[in-house]
């Protein structure tokens, strides 16, 4: 299936010159050549964005230097893009009894089970820089059981991982064991929406072979 050329947004992509880097030694091209053009495996090109979510664009691309390739995916209808922004930054950077470090990690875990690329790349790199430990993103990606975590980091993530894995089994003692290590009744449904958040997010993403943004894979290393 040929893939779709998104249309670029009006702030232009910084990150999209790193994604054509020289050939490799061997004259293989790099291994994300195009994931900042071709975004997705759909033809879907961008609709015009309204005044909010051009303004919302500026935004990414002032503090980040560039805009996230799953808001221009989403790009194509803006009620869909208005909705998943508004969930993101509900559920990420709204006030919560989880860090931010927190909800990266349940990000990473979730996409680990679900083997997202898009998501294990863009927010393997959110954990890296919020935790300042490089290893530590990498440990998530691949198992997060061979990473040394608190006991209250453990419980969270076996929780969020038999949510998106086997979620018919969850029962009363593995909320318990969740209040055990401090966590509210508040705090366990943050982390089951999460959760449900990046479950819902990696299959999109995975249907459609979403590309996440080359910028993401040199970041905090």
């Amino acid at each position: 299936m040929a893939k779709s050329k998104m249309a670029k947004s009006h702030t232009g992509q910084s990150s999209a010159a790193k994604s054509k880097r020289d050939p490799l030694p061997q004259g293989r091209p790099s291994a994300v050549a195009g994931d900042d053009t071709e975004i997705t495996a759909l033809a879907l090109p961008q609709a015009p964005l309204s005044g909010e979510m051009e303004a919302y664009f500026a935004k990414c691309e002032d503090k980040l230097g560039f805009v996230p390739n799953v808001l221009k995916a989403y790009a194509f209808d803006m009620p869909k893009l208005n909705a998943f922004v508004a969930m993101y930054n509900d559920l990420m950077l709204a006030p919560s009894g989880l860090s931010k470090l927190e909800r990266e990690l349940i990000a990473v875990a979730v996409s680990s089970q679900n083997r997202c690329y898009y998501c294990l790349v863009a927010h393997g790199a959110a954990v890296r820089q919020l935790s300042g430990d490089p290893v530590l993103g990498e440990l998530m990606a691949m198992n997060f059981r061979a990473a040394r975590l608190s006991k209250r980091e453990r419980a969270m993530l076996d929780f969020a991982v038999k949510l998106t894995a086997e979620p018919w089994r969850v029962e009363e003692a593995d909320r318990e064991a969740l209040r055990k290590t401090g966590f509210s009744d508040r705090d366990i449904w943050d982390i089951a929406a999460v959760a449900g958040f990046f479950n819902m997010t990696n299959r999109v993403a995975s249907a459609t072979d979403m590309r996440p943004n080359s910028v993401y894979h040199a970041q905090a290393r």
